[in-house]
């Protein structure tokens, strides 16, 4: 009895690490090619090109889309309290803003219009 509860408990552990961690994963699909989080601002030009919108200043730590709609997408990697500067892109039917701080890519929020 007792080693199943240890195996049950290492499990539960297990999926609870694994499953943390896949959610610090940001990734956005550019075509063929993906940006990360960490990626270069240079990387953010290479695959999306010049943003339509720069902007600085603070930045929302709330984790809701900003539509509200089940087809739009928020990935928070990183908090800063400056908020970088952010990128935005309309691509096809959908909005991406790229936070980036230091160089980096830290915020990565994409929606459809």
């Amino acid at each position: 009895m007792r080693i199943r509860l240890i195996v049950a408990i290492s499990a539960l552990g297990a999926a609870f690490v694994f499953g943390t961690a896949a959610e610090a994963v940001s990734t956005l699909r550019v075509g063929n090619q993906v940006l990360t989080a960490g990626d270069s601002e240079v990387r953010v030009t290479e695959l999306l090109g010049r943003p339509s919108h720069k902007s600085r200043g603070r930045s929302s730590r709330s984790n809701r889309s900003r539509s509200g709609s089940s087809r739009s997408r928020h990935v928070r990697i990183a908090s800063d309290e400056s908020g970088g500067e952010k990128w935005q892109y309309h691509r096809d039917d959908h909005v991406t803003t790229v936070t980036i701080v230091d160089g980096k890519v830290t915020d990565i929020d994409d929606h459809r219009i």
